[in-house]
């Protein structure tokens, strides 16, 4: 198993106004949610902004980051899998 395989994945939620006005805000009962295969895997966090509506992405809106990487119109079933490949990625 790969030394990183242990170290919980990072999901930041943005909770600035545009993204918290599309929904972003129920991004945050993520963890809650997560099936049993990822529990205590995941660490989900806050962010006043992600910086992405300014980039002429509003409509994107709402965004997260997993693992540093930015996705746009973010739901939990859309983290949830891209979490679950990722793990996959690890094992």
């Amino acid at each position: 198993m790969p030394a990183d395989a242990s170290k919980p994945l990072t999901v930041t939620v943005c909770t600035g106004t545009t993204c918290s006005l599309m929904d972003g805000a129920a991004l945050l009962d993520l963890e809650a949610q997560l099936p049993p295969s990822l529990q205590g895997r995941v660490r989900v966090r806050g962010a006043r902004c992600l910086e992405q509506c300014h980039r002429d992405h509003a409509s994107e809106a709402p965004f997260v980051l997993v693992e540093g990487t930015c996705m746009g119109r973010a739901t939990i079933p859309g983290v949830i899998a891209r979490l679950e490949a990722l793990l996959a990625e690890r094992e």
